[in-house]
């Protein structure tokens, strides 16, 4: 695994191919609130590009990161991706598409199981097991420490791995379609969420 650290924006010219895995890390779990402080992005290759967010720093200050996320020829592969998009436009003002999800790909075929978190998944598809020790740390700080680095690092190197899984078992059910569709509305799920609507389904009687 090798990380390399990035002061508010990528570096020009870096080159992600046509998936790229994206999680963030924020001071808490309300997009409005909580303020974003860490981008992680993967090309699946075992590097993680780690961008570290200032405070007061907008989408004028990461054009790159910027251009990336809003690339219509890039898919971007999140676990949990209606948070990590609500944050990312919260920030930004940037809308993530096309968006692969692997929280809602288990979802839909790992309906034996209500555990579909990164860690399960990695341990059942890939056989691999995550520490999420790090999980509620300072991620505000001005200097992360090795083990916070290493732990964002290891929600994105392994969603590649997890997508190739996912999608076999896609196709195997005949939900592939079902899961696009679902990929496609996670930007207006975004909307929703920043507009009040967080809590509240929309679809229910």
């Amino acid at each position: 695994m090798t990380i390399q650290l990035h002061k508010g924006d990528l570096p020009a010219g870096l080159q992600f191919g046509p998936i790229v895995a994206i999680d963030t890390e924020t001071m808490g779990l309300n997009p409005v609130r909580d303020r974003l402080c860490l981008v992680q992005l993967s090309a699946g290759d075992g590097t993680c590009h780690a961008v570290q967010i200032p405070q007061a720093h907008g989408a004028n200050d990461a054009p790159n990161l910027v251009a990336l996320l809003a690339d219509p020829d890039v898919t971007k592969l999140f676990h949990f991706a209606r948070f990590d998009v609500t944050v990312l436009k919260a920030h930004f003002g940037v809308t993530c598409a096309p968006i692969y999800c692997t929280k809602i790909a288990s979802r839909l075929v790992r309906t034996f199981t209500d555990r579909h978190g990164l860690k399960d998944l990695c341990r059942d598809l890939l056989g691999v097991e995550l520490s999420k020790q790090q999980q509620s740390s300072d991620w505000g700080a001005p200097e992360l420490t090795r083990e916070q680095l290493n732990y964002a690092a290891s929600d994105v190197l392994h969603l590649h791995a997890l997508k190739d899984k996912l999608d076999a078992m896609l196709a195997r059910e005949g939900r592939r379609g079902l899961a696009e569709e679902c990929f496609r509305f996670l930007p207006v799920r975004a909307e929703l969420d920043l507009a009040g609507w967080a809590d509240t389904d929309i679809f229910q009687h």
